[in-house]
């Protein structure tokens, strides 16, 4: 964790946000507020496991949005190794060629939503890392030490606000009503795609690993959000066939 007066001011800040919305502060306020105090255009945290799919909590503006979903979609992306590698990744510019190898399809995908630099830093307590935070801006950007600083504050704050929320999501009594943690569609997105995983295994007679490989491709291709086309395929509206394109259904031409 950062210093003392660092996460003292950087709490006021978020609760300053969360008072604002006139609610309880939640990882919504981290990302509001690391907007305002850092030279960057918006905000991001997706929730990630080493088991499952990561699932976008927030985003300050559609640009932010985007790119929590291509990064959802396309399973790479500093995000991604954000959390793989337990360390920030700092991207000052993403036209910088090394990064376009790295990020083959993201890079571009990106550039294109109107980010042109990325930092992504995870969320850490001892060996626990429930998601990270992810900031952008639309012109080429440099953190100073400070402001990397105040950026690691924020996530340090977002882990255990995040932290917080599941523990008291699996406190509340059968029937009881559920706690503020401003992100209360995140067990139904979740579930949706993970149902959709599991019915493609069958339509597709694989794992569950390579089932949403292809649910994400499909998403990619179409240029359709992964939680919508999870909606259609448990919803039956939409079939994969085990011989179609991965980027396609047997219900397309």
């Amino acid at each position: 964790m950062r210093s003392d007066s660092r996460s003292a001011r950087i709490q006021a800040l978020v609760a300053v946000q969360a008072a604002r919305r006139g609610a309880r502060v939640g990882v919504v306020d981290v990302c509001t507020a690391a907007v305002a105090a850092l030279p960057v255009g918006g905000a991001g945290l997706s929730a990630m496991s080493r088991t499952a799919a990561s699932h976008p909590l927030c985003s300050t503006d559609d640009i932010s949005e985007q790119l929590e979903e291509l990064q959802l979609t396309l399973g790479e992306g500093p995000c991604v190794d954000a959390f793989t590698h337990g360390s920030a990744v700092l991207t000052p510019d993403l036209l910088t060629g090394a990064l376009q190898d790295r990020w083959m399809v993201f890079a571009d995908a990106a550039l294109d939503a109107g980010a042109r630099a990325v930092f992504a830093l995870p969320l850490q307590m001892g060996a626990i890392s429930p998601g990270v935070l992810d900031l952008y801006a639309d012109v080429p950007t440099v953190l100073d030490a400070e402001e990397l600083a105040d950026a690691l504050a924020f996530a340090d704050l977002a882990t255990l606000l995040l932290l917080d929320a599941r523990i008291e999501e699996t406190s509340v009594p059968a029937g009881g009503p559920s706690p503020d943690r401003g992100f209360e569609d995140l067990g139904a997105y979740r579930a949706e795609i993970d149902q959709a995983t599991g019915i493609l295994t069958v339509q597709l007679g694989v794992g569950i690993d390579e089932a949403f490989v292809r649910l994400r491709a499909y998403a990619f291709m179409q240029g359709r959000r992964l939680a919508d086309v999870a909606a259609d395929v448990v919803a039956r509206r939409l079939r994969f066939s085990p011989d179609a394109e991965p980027g396609r259904s047997d219900e397309e031409p």
